[in-house]
């Protein structure tokens, strides 16, 4: 078992910086996962903390050693790759020992760990066959039993379940879940999908633009978010956000149209006049007679919930999750904004005001 520090990571490109100095501290057995859209960095953090690519400014130590100048295999890392990375020559025994074998390890104690690993996987059955004799999930464990098999320090894991199909990437979530929780081994996870984001780690790191957002757990960043980036990130259908402006004694704000809304906890660190965006996420709108009047433009019938999307009078596009059917395109539903489902963010730099 080990910890993960990295502080002041920075890389540049050429000329082009794609991290601005990442400081992230991940204790023992715990599992970070790095989430963001395309472009934001977070594989580049991951291929440095492998030693894959080398940092531009700043350190990355394991279990308190500096591992900054180090070569992968000095590093006592296992990395599950989006493509899995199999020998196509080798069958699914040959391609989990070969880590060990390359050590130097004994034929009976590699013999052990893949056993134990293929039963622990689920994959017993299938160490005589050819990756290409294998299912896109079963590919899938071996790669896990790979890394398995190695008892590194730390476990990197770089978007592993973007090539399955959703019903399987949602079976193979839960088995990373409960693998990583019973092996206790610290680990890094990367991924786009917010949904493996929430459900997988023990916190979060939001990236955007080469900088760390936040960091804090799932239910943190989705309650609290740090900018109007992360409140639109997390959460789907994405969170709703109105334009408007703060008034005095920092209660209640009005909207571009005019009507005035109220918070449940007034912000205190912007004075009046302010721009602010305010926020809210659909699940948290509310039928009721007498509310906004929104003009629905579309509805998606989800079964035990209806989404629907539409225009307040002022212009402002809002979407909400209802747990009841919705009346159709071109009608008018009124809808209350609870106020202390408000999240209160600066118009200009987007950062969280409440």
């Amino acid at each position: 078992m080990a910890t993960l520090s990295l502080s002041g990571v920075r890389k540049q490109f050429g000329t082009t910086p794609v991290l601005h100095g990442i400081d992230l501290d991940v204790a023992d057995g715990e599992m970070i996962v790095v989430v963001g859209a395309s472009g934001c960095g977070k594989s580049t953090l991951l291929r440095i903390v492998a030693g894959l690519e080398t940092a531009s400014a700043g350190s990355v130590r394991i279990d308190g050693r500096d591992v900054t100048g180090l070569e992968p295999a000095d590093r006592d890392i296992a990395m599950v790759f989006q493509n899995y990375a199999l020998y196509p020559h080798m069958t699914v025994f040959e391609n989990m020992a070969y880590g060990l074998k390359i050590r130097g390890m004994k034929l009976p104690d590699i013999r052990r760990r893949v056993d134990e690993a293929a039963q622990m996987l689920e994959i017993g059955p299938l160490l005589d066959r050819k990756p290409r004799q294998l299912s896109g999930g079963q590919r899938q464990r071996v790669a896990m039993g790979r890394a398995v098999v190695r008892e590194p320090k730390l476990f990197l894991f770089d978007e592993p379940l973007s090539n399955l199909d959703a019903k399987l990437r949602v079976q193979m979530r839960a088995e990373i879940r409960r693998l990583q929780k019973r092996l206790g081994v610290t680990s890094l996870f990367v991924t786009h999908d917010q949904v493996e984001a929430m459900t997988l780690g023990d916190r979060l790191v939001v990236m955007h633009q080469g900088r760390a957002a936040q960091v804090a757990s799932p239910m943190e960043v989705w309650g609290r978010p740090a900018d109007t980036y992360v409140a639109g990130f997390i959460g789907s259908p994405a969170m709703n956000f109105l334009a408007a402006t703060l008034l005095e004694g920092g209660g209640a704000a009005m909207l571009r149209a005019g009507p005035v809304i109220g918070f449940a906890r007034a912000v205190s660190a912007a004075a009046a006049g302010t721009a602010v965006t305010l926020g809210i996420r659909p699940e948290h709108v509310e039928p009721a007679e007498g509310g906004l009047p929104l003009a629905i433009d579309l509805v998606e019938p989800l079964g035990s919930e209806t989404v629907i999307h539409g225009t307040l009078p002022g212009g402002e596009v809002l979407t909400a999750r209802l747990p009841i059917p919705a009346s159709g395109i071109g009608a008018t539903m009124p809808l209350r904004l609870p106020p202390e489902a408000f999240h209160v963010f600066e118009g200009a730099s987007g950062r969280r005001l409440d």
